[in-house]
């Protein structure tokens, strides 16, 4: 596994649209982002292979993604199919755009800028990472972000993943300095991550229904190296019956020490505005943030002398297992 055959998200869906391109950037390369005739989603590599130009300054013609400098067309896949200085010229395959696959899934688009070791699925690779509430018609998916966050996209998982800052960094929402003890928990490997099960906390407030302080039940899984899944069930005190969620966490790493972070939410609640949804997801987030950008050093450490460690780190320490024997190297050091 390599970071380049990842698939990784990098812009909403709904961000290309019409004639303008969009212009993004993972694991410090630049890329262009834009629709053919079809409606079909394509990724290039940023450079007219021409003259060096930047193929987000152009625009879409024709079904067409076209050079801002000399008007060259590409059509998708790469293949260059117009030259306008020389009408009857013909391109030939060797006149192209580097190319990317592309995919689109939880309301965003996934670029992997490499192609995984075999194809056929076998290498967990070659597949989007999993966000099993998806396909669940009782929980309503809503999005949030993004947010630019100077902090490398592990360090943000491992954040995501630890309970144990609840009652310090979020007092009064997730936690309480009067409850700050981790029971016991259970983490396994898996195919695909690391999982963490009968994880509790007590939260004054674990979610926008919350009326009481109440102990929730959370259960945590990596899906891949940079996207992690938070399943919770509060037991009591909350005004919404039958409510469950999960949230997904996503993120773009454009450099070692700066990620683009969605969150998408999955709840039983079909009322509550969007906005009301996101901005309790919103206010959880920020409190994190200036913490994960103060964190030295940026890239996560993955030899356990690096920084020191209690029993209430399991998960974490699992989390820095399983990218050292996936053979990560972006964000950690």
């Amino acid at each position: 596994m390599t970071e380049k055959s990842l698939w990784h998200p990098v812009a909403q869906s709904h961000e290309v649209v019409g004639t303008a391109p969009l212009s993004v950037r993972l694991l410090e390369q630049a890329i262009v982002l834009w629709r053919d005739n079809d409606g079909a989603a394509q990724a290039f590599v940023d450079r007219c292979p021409h003259r060096g130009a930047r193929l987000s300054m152009g625009r879409v013609e024709n079904g067409h993604l076209e050079c801002p400098y000399h008007g060259w067309q590409f059509e998708a896949g790469g293949q260059c199919v117009k030259v306008p200085a020389v009408p009857d010229f013909v391109p030939p395959p060797s006149q192209c755009v580097k190319s990317y696959a592309v995919q689109e899934a939880y309301g965003l688009v996934w670029v992997r800028l490499e192609a995984s070791a075999q194809e056929d699925g076998s290498n967990s690779s070659s597949a989007l990472p999993r966000f099993d509430a998806e396909g669940d018609e009782h929980l309503r998916k809503v999005n949030c972000g993004p947010y630019d966050v100077a902090a490398s996209a592990p360090r943000i998982i491992e954040n995501f993943l630890d309970m144990s800052h609840f009652g310090f960094v979020h007092e009064g929402w997730l936690g309480s300095r009067d409850a700050t003890a981790i029971a016991t928990y259970k983490v396994d490997t898996t195919p695909t991550g690391v999982l963490a099960t009968g994880c509790k906390a007590v939260q004054p407030q674990s979610n926008v229904h919350s009326t009481s302080a109440a102990e929730v039940e959370y259960t945590y899984e990596v899906t891949a190296p940079y996207t992690a899944v938070l399943t919770k069930i509060p037991q009591e005190g909350t005004s919404k019956q039958g409510w469950r969620e999960q949230i997904g966490l996503f993120i773009c790493p454009i450099t070692p020490e700066l990620s683009r972070v969605w969150f998408r939410l999955a709840v039983a609640d079909f009322e509550t505005s969007e906005q009301q949804l996101r901005e309790f997801q919103h206010t959880i987030f920020v409190q994190d943030q200036p913490v994960l950008e103060s964190q030295l050093p940026k890239a996560l450490p993955l030899d356990p002398r690096a920084e020191m460690h209690s029993a209430a780190d399991r998960m974490s320490s699992a989390y820095r297992r399983y990218l050292r024997a996936s053979g990560i190297t972006f964000g950690v050091c």
